[in-house]
């Protein structure tokens, strides 16, 4: 028998999917439900296969895991020496975040670019007053850093908007019809200073690690904008202000920071052509996003009861 332990906030119908996935198996399963932020290492040492993005300081115990279903796509803290044991499977959902991600830097984006920021600022403090020129995302050139699931949702709504978009990913592939040009990351210093918009999401690792240090930064258009959903410490904040402070970039929006939380005395937050959220673009606060997490899980556990390969398999040269 095996325990299958669900960290993933399901409803009835999806509890009812999940366990028709093993059913007529060999082996027998066992479903446990249980809320993320009430897991213990108690209910992990039994576990085989786990469900969830659980936090990893809480695997060192899970000596009969064999498998673990991501709810994320980012798996870089999982990759570490010592977190999982080398029998372990380890797979993400890949391919559940591009709509709300995508949507999330489409907000963000237009709220930038318009000032929506500053004049919620403004009504906060009962303020009338024009805050400036804007620019429009029609006719912009918009580089869109990590062509993955996500970066390629982003891109394909800012082409559709009228924007010129630049491509830049890890591996060389075919270009995507609504991207104009594209690239791999050596080229990344010739073609940043052409974009009014960088939108990164890059995953973690230590090639991305400050990969917008100051020089990056300052090879950017003056009074372009800067988006992260991708990884916080990709984007080096000292730098960052020093540049915002010199009026080089026209703002920013990071849905990611190193460290997180930000702490609360950072003089980030007072920056009022800054937009910050606390890494929310890519949760389950998106029924969508919950559902597409769901099936993919499903779907694993259909292929695991069946001695099927999995899908979503991590490799740590995952390309982007």
């Amino acid at each position: 028998m095996k325990k299958i332990l669900v960290a993933v906030p399901v409803e009835e119908r999806h509890k009812e999917y999940l366990e028709t996935q093993v059913q007529g198996a060999r082996e027998e399963f066992v479903f446990v439900y249980k809320e993320l932020d009430k897991l213990t290492q108690e209910d992990l040492a039994d576990a085989n296969i786990v469900l969830g993005a659980v936090p990893p300081r809480l695997l060192s115990g899970a000596g009969k895991l064999e498998w673990l279903q991501l709810s994320s796509a980012g798996a870089d803290n999982y990759l570490k020496p010592g977190i999982l044991g080398e029998q372990v499977y380890l797979t993400n959902s890949v391919g559940a975040y591009g709509l709300t991600v995508s949507e999330h830097m489409l907000a963000v984006t237009f709220a930038l670019i318009r000032r929506l920021n500053q004049y919620a600022r403004n009504q906060a403090a009962h303020v009338w007053k024009q805050m400036g020129t804007v620019i429009s995302v029609e006719n912009s050139t918009v580089l869109v850093l990590g062509m993955g699931d996500i970066g390629g949702s982003y891109a394909r709504k800012m082409k559709a908007l009228g924007a010129y978009v630049i491509g830049i990913r890890k591996t060389d592939r075919e270009k995507p019809t609504y991207v104009d040009e594209q690239y791999t990351m050596e080229a990344l210093e010739e073609v940043i200073g052409r974009a009014d918009i960088v939108a990164m999401v890059l995953p973690g690792g230590e090639d991305t690690a400050h990969l917008m240090d100051e020089a990056m930064l300052r090879r950017m258009k003056k009074g372009s904008f800067l988006i992260n959903d991708g990884r916080g410490n990709a984007v080096d904040l000292v730098a960052l202000k020093r540049v915002l402070d010199e009026g080089h970039l026209a703002g920013a929006a990071l849905d990611v920071t190193e460290p997180e939380p930000l702490p609360a005395e950072d003089s980030l937050w007072d920056y009022e052509n800054v937009i910050l959220t606390p890494h929310i673009a890519g949760q389950l606060l998106l029924a969508e996003t919950r559902e597409r997490v769901i099936r993919i899980a499903g779907e694993n556990l259909r292929c695991f009861a069946r001695g099927e390969a999995l899908t979503h398999v991590v490799k740590r040269d995952r390309g982007y």
